[in-house]
Parts: structure tokens; C-alpha cells; sequence
């Protein structure tokens, strides 16, 4: 391809630029060159050219198309050089602008700088303590608890400080510097049960600042108690809401006194603390009227929220810096150390830190407005091609739904109140299976960007597998380059394994007296580019967390920007708000979230539209009270925003599938929801029509197992309930096999690839056993385990060979059974036909774009039955599907035994996983009672999951329960710290008490072992020790191995891997450190007291 270059850098930029072009191009004028390139040497100059790319930088590459036509491939730097087309502009006009778009709509800056200020100018004053003091100069590195915390003491000052007074008064005394050290200390000793009752509006901002930057208040009682003023939260907030250590009684009345002895003085005996403390006092006083205007609305939240923000960056960046030696302190106190060698020394003293944290946080909160600005600071994927084209034919439904938003936009920049930079904006995509929503999602996305033509947000995921998947498909269909794109997961070794194939195809803590010198981020993130220079440069300084900002589209699972709202100790919720306050979000798979998890991620939402960005939601499942609770958390969230910025409230709305777009514009008014309810409806009725008009590629038969059935077997057979269980699974895979398999050409076998989905790991082992030990006539069962407790790189080698092979090509049906693997089976095989079936857990429902023949599906729930058929013909279709392909059983395994032991007195056996539990118990477990199977032998979609009954019955219809259960996750009309709406209205959300309720992902502990070798060359289990040391817990925990299966049981097997081996080809090729990265199993804590056997081929078992 032949490319012109032409540059518009000024001061040294252009003689950079130059550099790198005249190594690619020839000079063809002053600031122009062209040459013939191919397209990974145009990628080369790009990237070098980003690597040198300063704020005076400017170049944009022309592709030459024809002797008449040129098309823009991209701008690097200042795009404002070149207008749309590329072209420089030949005059210009200027304009006194002051920094408009960054700060003029922030007009509550003062009031968060002045909060800001005093609050760090006191944040730290409980460690002038003798306690405290003499902590920092002990010799052990244990950490020592505080009787009661720094923080806690800081905020006892302040209240002893303000003495009841009007905020005018004490910040009057203040900015006169008038403080008497002896009462103070008096005030604070008499005063410790609750000090922020009775506190001013300015006094009790501040207070909170302090007391919340180390850790939000939090304690475990309050459930179901709304909260609808803080004056009453403050009225019980005691130092027992996580700022007291009273493990031991004595030992706390002992230490206590020392909390409140300052014979060194305080900081207000230091002229160089009283200096800014009386010029913020002054600042602070001037904004009051402000403040108490707005203390009893949700413009305050969104002021604390920034607030708070910015004095923990300013702390966690003042803390990780040594101590400046040029400052000279009037007193003998220190706030931290720093390690020098093995040993703990002094660092910066207590006046220079908050001094120090001061200055950080005030330049910090400063430059927050850029967060959001439109800047070239901020990465952002422009000029892409791929998205600039019109999809193919079949996928002519995301250039529609373009089309559509494109025409929404237009019409709503004739209202003055609508802001193409900033706007209240929730979608939902809902276009079914393989119809390319990951594709279309960042079309839609790049439509509702301020230029529409820009890409920048976060694309959050439910699974690592899939997270890394995503990442891949963003690369190869949307060229998205490795300085565009970053991809964040938790686990290095999973992301070795992946890349790997692709290429085919913590320290022990210490006491420093600051908490805020640790990470805010940790995990890997793949990501090449350097950093812009600039202001942003100066906020994140570690590498890992710059990638994490800067990256254009960050594609992560979602537990990583969870952190957000979920944290209550430490900044670990920092980056992520940083991120969401300069992204839009997209949640992919939404419907992968159950139960509780969606009002964490309710909470996720409400965050995201209280920074002002845009949320949506992806699924072709989605429930309607799913869309219904997470479009009122953004919305509730907007209204935050909106207010605080005096922007319109109104929300843009729009429902989106393979068929059609709907787009619409809700007021903000008391029947928004009801509205959005309304509209979403009618879309989906619309989806359903549409839905049913299309050829049926699922279609369902119960399987039956009934309880007479068994009854009449044991007393000829004596079966057990799980063999007869069993049985009844192994008689459908037979009759599924004949009804969809196919004729192997060459050995003119008949062979299909068919799913047994079961609800957990035992029974899939069990199950397992048993397939491989069947004996059929002139019928061979090849058999693979699939689930979680399973080595990390024994699974890795099972998920590569299933995604390679099960990829199916709907226009040569034969590829499949030229995989060595299949080829070498059914060359071995005598019989006529060859089943390969998949028994797996619900590892393989989601994140796994595998196409099988048929499925037996143990049930759950309606959601799990849908995902799993997902899996059936999901790249092929069949005009007329005479049989069916999905075969669902009569009841689950526990639901079965159940019923066998205890009919009249049933328990939740839809749950771990599904939606039943004691509150919300069917009257029955036999699906014939619980599920229209008319309906599902003629097709299954996800109708039962995208409308729901107008007179629900969630005792007596699976998925009515469904519904129920995820409407009072979402809708719960009670507005306790344990329900969203406690999060999203009233005043909950100044603690920590909502996360303790309801945690992200709560579950039972998981533990990590690893498969080793010992010193005598034995392979044994071992975990980390508090050293990080890897020692053997096999005895301590009873786990054995079993000896190798028969050679019956092996002959069965679909895959055998042989675990050392897999070490020997891994990247790391040294066997031990190999095992210590890629051995890993994860286990829930509790199986440790359980007996288990290990098998290589069936992973980790309890018996």
C-alpha cells in the first residue's frame, strides 16, 4: 500500500517525527513523505510514533487508494490540526477560552478543594499519640492493632475542636488560629462515644473525609432498618464500627490511656500547619452557604464521593514518596517509616505529611474534571476502519441499530439541554447467540461516543476464559492494536496457557504506619503503549495502574472494576472510579449474574451513571426485572450526576437485537420506571414474535425417572438411587446418538458429539465412572470430565482441544472427525457407533462457543437449561428438526433422592446452583408440575427467560420463580443496607454495611494447592504457608490418590493427558517452578475436611 505522512508537529516533536519517518519514508516535502508500506510496517511507524507522541505532536497518515482518491487511515497526537478528512487548515480564528470544557460545569470544585484541604490537614493528628509514636520506633515487624484507630482520634479532635459550635464559628476560630491544646486534649478524653452526632454540615463533611480514608465504618446489625437521614447513622456511629481492637480486654484498658497522652504536642503547636490550615478555613467558610444548600440532597453524595477520592490519592501518592529533606519540622512527631535494608527507620515527619497529603490531594481533585474532558490525554480508538464499514448481509441488523442512534442524536441536539459530551444513556442488546453482539457492541458504543466516530470503555465479563476470548476477537475482527486495547485478568498462569495456545493457533505485610502506601492494583493486564506525557502522568505513577487508565477499550472480568463500589477498606477502589469516570460500560453476558451478585452489580451501575458515563447491558437472555432494577440503579445514578452538574435528567433509552432497534427518551419523573418497564415489554413481545417465526433448532423431551420406575427396578435389581439415576442418562444418550449422529465417510460409522450437563462436580465424576465402565452393544462411549476441580493445565488441555474441535463448520461437516484425536478413535473402535459425550458442570454453560449434537440436561433452573442449549447447533441449523435434540430429566439428582427419602417434607434442591431457597420453596421437584414441556417440544428459546406471566405462581412454575427472585434482588420495595435500593437512596451508602450484607461473588473460601513433586520425586498436593512457602498437605488433610483407571475405563476416555508431560511443553519449562505456576486447583475450604481422592483424568474427588 502506498501512504503520505504529513506532519504539523511544533517544537522538538518535529524533529522526533522526523526521525521516525525518514527511517520508513522518503522526505517529499518540508513536513510530508510517502512511501510503499505494507500494513505491519504502517503498524511499526504508528507505534513508534505513539512512543515519541508528546502534547506538540501531530501527524496524520493518508492511505493512497487511486490516482484520485485518498482515504485517512489514522491521526496520532493533536487531531485538532487536521480537520475530519485529514486536511490542514489554512487560517484560523482564536477564541478566549479558559479551560471550558474541563471546569465549567464543575462549579462544586471550590467546595470539594476546600473539604478536601481541611479534611487533610487533620486526617492524620490521632498519631501525634504516645501509642502511636511509640509504635513507629518498636523493632518488631509484627503489625500491632491500635486500641483505637488514628483516624478515630483525628476525628474525635475535630469535634472537640468544633465544641458544638455553628460551622461559621469554629471555622472562624480556625482561620484566627485560635486553639488551646490543653482543653482540646481535655474535650476529646470526655467525648469518645459518638462524635459526629450533633456536628455542623462543613464539621460533619470533614469528619466523615477522616474518618473514611482508611476504611469505611461498618457494622453487622441494621438489616432491613431504612435510613433516610444521616443524622441518625451519626447518632449510633461508635470507634466499635471498625475502629477498635478490643481483642483482649486487659490488654485494651492497658494501652487505651496512650491513645490520648500527646507529650510531643500537636499539630496546631506548628506554625507551618497553622499557616494553610487558617487559609482553607477561610476558602472553607467562604463556601458554607453552598455546602448548606445542598447537605440534604444527592448533590452532596456526589461531592463526598469526589472528596474522598481525592484526599486517598493524595494520601496513598505523599505516602509511597520518602521524606523531603529540605522540610523542617517544629516538632518531634512522624507519621510512617520506610524500610532501609532489614530494618524500619523514621520517614516523614507528621507536619510534612500532612502538609504533603494536602498539596497531592488538592493538585489531584484539581485535574479531575480531565478525567471526563475530551482529551488527548486520554486514549482513545480513532480512525478504525473495520467499524467504519458496513456489516455483512446477515449482520445488516448492527449498522441498523447505528442508524438508529444516529437519528435519536439528531433529534435530541435541537433541545439546548442535551450535551453530545455528556448524556444520561442506558442500553440493552438482546440479539441472540451468534448473531455478533460482541461485534456489534463496540459499533453501538462508537455511535454513542461524543464524535461518534471514537472508541473508549470498558468491556466487563463474568468469566477469565471469556474475558481473554474477547480480547482476542477485539484484535483479529476489529484490529484493535495492542496500544488500543488492553485485557486484564487475575491470573498470569491462565493468561500463559492462552497465549500459548494462541501462538499454536504477595510479600508478608510489615508496619510502616501507612496504610496508604500500598498497591492500588496488582493483577496482569496485557497492554502495550507508552504513557502520554501530561497532567495524568502525575496521578498513577506504577505502570500496571497506567495501562489500566489509559487503555482505550479495557476488556476485564468484572471483578475488577467491581472494586469500584465493593471495597471498604483501603484504594483498591480508586482506579477502577478512576476508569469509570473516563469510560463508558458495557456488562457482556449480564445474565451470567444471579441472586444477590446483581445487587452488587447494581451498585456497579449506579456508579457508572453517577460519574456521568453511559451502561450496557448484553445478553440474548435478559430478564425483564434484570433490565428493569439495573436501568433504575443508572438512572438513580444519573439524577446524582445530573444534579450535581446541572445537566438534563433525562435518559436515553435503547432495547436492541438482530431485528430491530427501538430508541427512546425517558423523562425524569416518578413513572420512569413503569415507562421503561412498558417499553421493554413491548419490545420483547416484538423479539418473541419474532422469535417464533424462526425454524426450531432446540426442541425438548423429558426424560423420565420417575419414582415408580425405580421402585419397580429395585426389587428386581436392587439398584441404588443414583445408579438408577444413571441408567436413565445413559438410555437418553443412546436414543440422542441415533436420532442426531452422523455417518463418518470414510469408516461409514456413525459418530455424534453430545453434552450431559450436570448441576455439580461430584455427580459429574460419578457419572463419569460410569459411562466409562458401560458395556453396549456395538455402541463404544467416549468420555470426558469437565469441571473446575480440576489441575489448571490438565483443564487448559481439555478447553483447547474442545474449542478447536468443537468450532463447527456448518458448510463441511466431515472437518470434525479429521482431528487426530476423533480420527484415531474411530479407527480403534470395532463398533458401529461412536458417542463422545461431555459430562459437565456449569463451567460449560457460558463462555464456551462450543457446537454439539444433542444435550441431557440435569435441571436448575430455566436460565441454566437455556445457556446449555445455547450449546446445541450453535453454528449449524436444520430446516426440520424431526427429533429432539435436548433431553431434560424429570427431576435433579438431589431432588430425586429427596423425593425417595423425604416427599412430605421437601428442602431447596434447585439452588448451588438455581434460584430456590427456603423463602421462595416450589411445592414440587418433578418438572411435569414446574414446566410447560408442550411448549418446549415444539421449541426452545429464551422466551421463558425474556417474558415473564402476568400473574406470577413461583411455587408452582420454575420460571416464574426466577423472576420473582431476580425482582426482589433488583425491585425490593424495602430500603435496608442489605437491598439496592437501601444502596441507591437514603443514606447507606456512608458505609460499608451494604457490602457486608451483600459481597460481590460471596461464596464459600476457596483455597489453592498445587500438584508437585516432593524431594523423593513423588508427586504430592502442597499450599502455601503464611511464607509463601510451598509445603505438602497431604497427610494433614487426607487427600490420596488413586490408582490409574483400568484399561477399560482408559480406552473410554475421550482425552487422556498425562500431567507431566503438559508441565514439560508449558512455557516454563523447569518442571517444579512449572507445577508451581500451572499445577494449581482451586477448592472450596470446607472440602479440606472431607476425604478426597485425586484422579488425573477426573480431577479432584470427595468420597
Amino acid at each position: 500500500m502506498m501512504v503520505t505522512f504529513v506532519s504539523q508537529c511544533e517544537k522538538k516533536a518535529l524533529n522526533k517525527t522526523r526521525r521516525v519517518l525518514d527511517s520508513f519514508a522518503d522526505r517529499i516535502g518540508d513536513r510530508t513523505w510517502q512511501t510503499i508500506i505494507t500494513e505491519e510496517g504502517l503498524q511499526a511507524v504508528k507505534k513508534l510514533l505513539r512512543q515519541s507522541a508528546t502534547k506538540n505532536t501531530a501527524v496524520a497518515c493518508h492511505w493512497m487508494r487511486s490516482r484520485i482518491r485518498s482515504e485517512l487511515i489514522w491521526i496520532i497526537g493533536n487531531r485538532n490540526k487536521f480537520n475530519e478528512q485529514g486536511i490542514v487548515p489554512v487560517n484560523s480564528t482564536r477564541q478566549n477560552i479558559i479551560n471550558t470544557q474541563r471546569e465549567n460545569d464543575w462549579h462544586l470544585l471550590p467546595l470539594i478543594k476546600s473539604l478536601v484541604a481541611v479534611a487533610a490537614l487533620f486526617h492524620d493528628w490521632g498519631k501525634a499519640s504516645e501509642w502511636f509514636q511509640s509504635k513507629l520506633t518498636t523493632k518488631s515487624n509484627q503489625v500491632i492493632g491500635d486500641p483505637l484507630r488514628h483516624e478515630w482520634i483525628s476525628v474525635l479532635f475535630l469535634n472537640a475542636f468544633v465544641n458544638g459550635e455553628s460551622d461559621e464559628l469554629w471555622l472562624a476560630r480556625l482561620a484566627n488560629g485560635e486553639f488551646d491544646k490543653e482543653i482540646l486534649i481535655k474535650r476529646v478524653v470526655e467525648n469518645t462515644a459518638a462524635p459526629l452526632h450533633q456536628l455542623p454540615p462543613a464539621a460533619l463533611s470533614v469528619a466523615w473525609l477522616i474518618l473514611t480514608h482508611h476504611r469505611m465504618p461498618q457494622v453487622k446489625k441494621y438489616y432491613g432498618t431504612e435510613l433516610d437521614d444521616f443524622g441518625t447513622l451519626f447518632k449510633v456511629l461508635k470507634a466499635n464500627w471498625q475502629y477498635q481492637n478490643k481483642f483482649d480486654d486487659d490488654e485494651y484498658r492497658q494501652n487505651e490511656p496512650r491513645c490520648f497522652d500527646y507529650p510531643r504536642g500537636l499539630p496546631s503547636d506548628s506554625n507551618l500547619w497553622l499557616k494553610p490550615a487558617k487559609k482553607w478555613a477561610s476558602k472553607l467558610s467562604a463556601q458554607i452557604e453552598h455546602l448548606h444548600s445542598i447537605i440534604k440532597t444527592d448533590t452532596w453524595r456526589w461531592v463526598m464521593q469526589q472528596a474522598r477520592m481525592s484526599l486517598m490519592l493524595g494520601d496513598h501518592a505523599y505516602s509511597s514518596q520518602v521524606s523531603d529533606s529540605k522540610f523542617q519540622p517544629q516538632l518531634k512527631l512522624y507519621a510512617n517509616t520506610k524500610k532501609e535494608g532489614k530494618k524500619r527507620k523514621l520517614d516523614q515527619s507528621l507536619e510534612e505529611h500532612l502538609l504533603g497529603v494536602m498539596k497531592a490531594a488538592l493538585h489531584r481533585v484539581h485535574h479531575f474534571p480531565m478525567f471526563e474532558a475530551l482529551s488527548n490525554e486520554l486514549g482513545y480508538v480513532q480512525d478504525n476502519r473495520v467499524l467504519k464499514k458496513k456489516s455483512p448481509a446477515a449482520f445488516r441488523w448492527q449498522d441498523k441499530a447505528v442508524e438508529k442512534l444516529t437519528q435519536w442524536r439528531t433529534e435530541q441536539s435541537r433541545f439546548k439541554s442535551f450535551e453530545v459530551a455528556q448524556y444520561g444513556f442506558f442500553a440493552v442488546n438482546m440479539a441472540s447467540t451468534g448473531k455478533g453482539k460482541t461485534f456489534a457492541n463496540a459499533k453501538i458504543m462508537r455511535a454513542l461516543s461524543y464524535d461518534q466516530k471514537s472508541l473508549r470503555y470498558i468491556l466487563a465479563l463474568g468469566l477469565r476464559t471469556l474475558t481473554l476470548q474477547t480480547g482476542d476477537e477485539y484484535r483479529q475482527r476489529i484490529g484493535l492494536q495492542d496500544d488500543e486495547l488492553a485485557v486484564l485478568i487475575g491470573s498470569r498462569a491462565v493468561q500463559v496457557l492462552h497465549q500459548q495456545a494462541q501462538n499454536q493457533t504477595s510479600e508478608a505485610e510489615t508496619f510502616s504506619g501507612s496504610e496508604s502506601g500500598e498497591s492500588l492494583f496488582d493483577d496482569e493486564i496485557i497492554y502495550d503503549s507508552p504513557i502520554p506525557d501530561g497532567i495524568l502522568q502525575t496521578v498513577l505513577t506504577n505502570a500496571k495502574q497506567q495501562a489500566m487508565l489509559y487503555a482505550p477499550v479495557l476488556v476485564c472480568t468484572i471483578d475488577h472494576i467491581m472494586g469500584a463500589t465493593e471495597t471498604a477498606r483501603g484504594g483498591r477502589y480508586i482506579l477502577p472510579s478512576l476508569r469509570l469516570m473516563s469510560s463508558d460500560l458495557v456488562i457482556d453476558e449480564i445474565d451470567d449474574f444471579t441472586g444477590k451478585d446483581l445487587i452488587a452489580i447494581g451498585r456497579l451501575v449506579h456508579l457508572a451513571g453517577m460519574s456521568g458515563r453511559k451502561v450496557m447491558i448484553s445478553s440474548a437472555t435478559i430478564p425483564p426485572d434484570l433490565a428493569k432494577g439495573l436501568f433504575n440503579a443508572y438512572q438513580a445514578g444519573w439524577q446524582v450526576f445530573a444534579q450535581a452538574r446541572q445537566k438534563s435528567q433525562k435518559v436515553g433509552c435503547a432495547w436492541i437485537d438482530e431485528f430491530a432497534s427501538q430508541v427512546e427518551t425517558l423523562p425524569d419523573s416518578n413513572e420512569s420506571l413503569a415507562t421503561y418497564g412498558e417499553l421493554h415489554q413491548k419490545f420483547t413481545q416484538k423479539r418473541l414474535a419474532k422469535l417464533n417465526q424462526q425454524p426450531a433448532k432446540r426442541k425438548v423431551n423429558l426424560v423420565k425417572c420417575s419414582l415408580e420406575q425405580f421402585h419397580e427396578q429395585v426389587k428386581t435389581s436392587g439398584l441404588s438411587a443414583e445408579t438408577f439415576y444413571f441408567q436413565q442418562i445413559q438410555n437418553e444418550i443412546l436414543r440422542k446418538h441415533q436420532q442426531h449422529s452422523q455417518v463418518e465417510e470414510k469408516s461409514q460409522k456413525r459418530i455424534s458429539f453430545g453434552v450431559v450437563r450436570v448441576a455439580n462436580i461430584n455427580p459429574c465424576i460419578s457419572l463419569s465412572r460410569y459411562l466409562l465402565q458401560s458395556d453396549i452393544e456395538d455402541t463404544e462411549i467416549r468420555v470426558m470430565a469437565y469441571h473446575s476441580r480440576q489441575l489448571l493445565l490438565m483443564r487448559n488441555a481439555q478447553e483447547k482441544h474442545l474449542d478447536e474441535l468443537l468450532k463447527r463448520d456448518p458448510d463441511h461437516p466431515q472437518t470434525i472427525f479429521k482431528n487426530s484425536i476423533i480420527q484415531n478413535h474411530i479407527q480403534n473402535s470395532t463398533a458401529k457407533n461412536v458417542i463422545f459425550v461431555l459430562v459437565a458442570t456449569p463451567v460449560e454453560e457460558v463462555g464456551r462457543d462450543h457446537d454439539l449434537d444433542w444435550a441431557v440436561i440435569e435441571p436448575s433452573s430455566i436460565r441454566s437449561i437455556v445457556q446449555m442449549a445455547g450449546r446445541v447447533l450453535r453454528h449449524r441449523s436444520i430446516e426440520n428438526l424431526e427429533h429432539p435434540n435436548i433431553g431434560i430429566l424429570q427431576y435433579n439428582l438431589k431432588g430425586f433422592q429427596q423425593a425417595l427419602k423425604n416427599p412430605d417434607n421437601p428442602w431447596p434442591v434447585f439452588n448451588h446452583p438455581g434460584y430456590e431457597n427456603a423463602e421462595h420453596l416450589l411445592h414440587s421437584h418433578d418438572l411435569t408440575e414446574l414446566i410447560d414441556f408442550k411448549q418446549l417440544e415444539q421449541n426452545l428459546d429464551a422466551s421463558l427467560r425474556i417474558t415473564k406471566n402476568e400473574n406470577l405462581q413461583p411455587k408452582n412454575n420454575l420460571a416464574d420463580l426466577e423472576h420473582v427472585v431476580t425482582e426482589q434482588c433488583l425491585l425490593e420495595k424495602k430500603a435496608g443496607p442489605e437491598s439496592l435500593k437501601g444502596w441507591l437512596q437514603g443514606y447507606w451508602w456512608l458505609t460499608a454495611i451494604p457490602q457486608s450484607y451483600v459481597r460481590f461473588r460471596e461464596g464459600v473460601q476457596q483455597v489453592e494447592l498445587y500438584l508437585m513433586p516432593d524431594s523423593n520425586k513423588e508427586w504430592v498436593f502442597k499450599q502455601r504457608n503464611d511464607a509463601s512457602e510451598l509445603v505438602e498437605i497431604e497427610k494433614r488433610y487426607g487427600i490420596r490418590h488413586e490408582q490409574q483407571l483400568s484399561d477399560k475405563e482408559n480406552n473410554s476416555l475421550w482425552l487422556y493427558r498425562d500431567y507431566q508431560q503438559l508441565l514439560k511443553d508449558s512455557p516454563e519449562h523447569y518442571m517444579p517452578l512449572a507445577a508451581a505456576i500451572f499445577g494449581e486447583i482451586s477448592l472450596d475450604e470446607y472440602l479440606l475436611d472431607s476425604e478426597l481422592i485425586y484422579n488425573p483424568q477426573l480431577g479432584l474427588e470427595k468420597k
